[in-house]
């Protein structure tokens, strides 16, 4: 309890106008007032939490993105694409990729092809590949099947080597049509063909270069190959190349090709085709610069030819611009085989004549700027 005293003095004058003395009284009065006190703290000041929206804005931002452009240049022309079997890539390991493909086109035309792997793809691997296709045309005779089944094979071993091996089989059918006039009549066996053909190969080849810089690759291919009417061929095709490293810029190149043929016509004795020959050579490359220079002798049954094997590339450190030439030659091979994969409604040769090619050509190719590049060449071709 807190006791408060407020003293009050009162003055009151009085003041007499009729001649009288003034007179002057003083009154003072004392007053206690005595309260409970209670103490109280000022309001403060709170903050507003209810925010005022913002005004919408209606106007539409113009955003600029700055994207690199994402071709890629290349300064090497590119080559023709072509659609492949799958083949095993021993250059990297290869994962366990299986596929089956159908499909079934006009004119009765049914599709199937597959793949399959096997094997870790490191130290051993192997691939199936299967292929059918065939077709009826609106013409009399106007059909065709092909049918092709191959496998292959590799095998690395501890001593820096690599086996191949494969085998396979291919049948073609068909028949010869479009004949004039339409009302003529043949037998159905004198106007159909049956190809079939039966591959065995196997190579060998050293992974990494040997303690005298040697490479070598040596494969060998055997074909049998026979018609519907007992007309059969053999062809053995042994290939045998050697590559010498004598330092960073030069290299020596040693071939052997050696390709026998025999013939067996259904009436008559037996063809025999035989061809072979070396193709010596050494090269040159720099980053501007690739020359070989070299030779093919080659003997064509008892016949000898000699053949140039030369090519010349000049271009830019950029290889922006690249000229080449060249002067080649080669034997040519012809079979029963062969030439029935050109022309399959041919009738069974009565000989075998090999052709002999040689080549002389020059030209040029590039790049200019992101996206264009360009190649011309000319070329002379003798045959006989």
């Amino acid at each position: 309890m807190k006791k408060t005293t407020i003293s009050i003095v009162m003055l009151t004058t009085g003041v007499l106008l009729t001649g009288t003395v003034a007179a002057q009284r003083d009154t003072t009065r004392s007053i206690d007032i005595t309260s409970s006190f209670k103490p109280s703290l000022k309001e403060p000041a709170k903050i507003n939490f209810n925010a005022t929206p913002p005004t919408a804005d209606t106007t539409r931002p113009r955003l600029t993105y700055d994207i690199p452009n994402p071709n890629l240049l290349f300064a090497y022309q590119p080559g023709t694409l072509k659609p492949l079997a799958m083949q095993i890539d021993t250059s990297v390991a290869f994962d366990n990729n299986n596929y089956i493909k159908a499909g079934f086109g006009s004119l009765k035309t049914p599709y199937l092809q597959a793949g399959f792997t096997f094997g870790d793809g490191n130290t051993a691997g192997a691939n199936i590949y299967a292929r059918h296709v065939s077709s009826q045309g609106k013409l009399d005779y106007q059909d065709f099947t092909q049918t092709q089944v191959k496998a292959t094979g590799f095998y690395k071993t501890a001593k820096n080597l690599e086996l191949t091996a494969g085998i396979g089989m291919k049948q073609d059918r068909t028949y010869k049509y479009g004949y004039q006039p339409e009302t003529l009549s043949f037998p159905e066996d004198s106007i159909r063909q049956r190809f079939s053909t039966i591959t065995v190969n196997a190579g060998l080849r050293n992974l990494q270069s040997t303690d005298f810089g040697l490479n070598y690759a040596p494969t060998l291919q055997f074909d049998i190959f026979n018609d519907h009417i007992k007309n059969s061929e053999s062809n053995t095709v042994l290939n045998l190349p050697l590559e010498k490293n004598v330092n960073q810029d030069f290299t020596v190149n040693l071939g052997l090709n050696f390709d026998l043929t025999r013939y067996s016509p259904d009436k008559g004795g037996a063809i025999n085709n035989t061809m072979w020959s070396l193709s010596p050579s050494v090269t040159y490359k720099s980053t501007t610069l690739k020359l070989q220079g070299g030779i093919r002798p080659s003997w064509d049954n008892s016949e000898f030819k000699m053949f140039p094997n030369i090519l010349a590339e000049i271009g830019t450190d950029d290889s922006r611009f690249t000229f080449h030439a060249g002067w080649s030659g080669y034997v040519r091979k012809t079979s029963y085989q062969y030439l029935a994969s050109q022309n399959p409604w041919l009738w069974a040769p009565g000989e075998l004549r090999n052709t002999w090619i040689e080549e002389r050509f020059a030209g040029f190719k590039g790049s200019v700027g992101d996206h264009f590049s360009y190649s011309a060449k000319s070329w002379i071709q003798q045959v006989k």
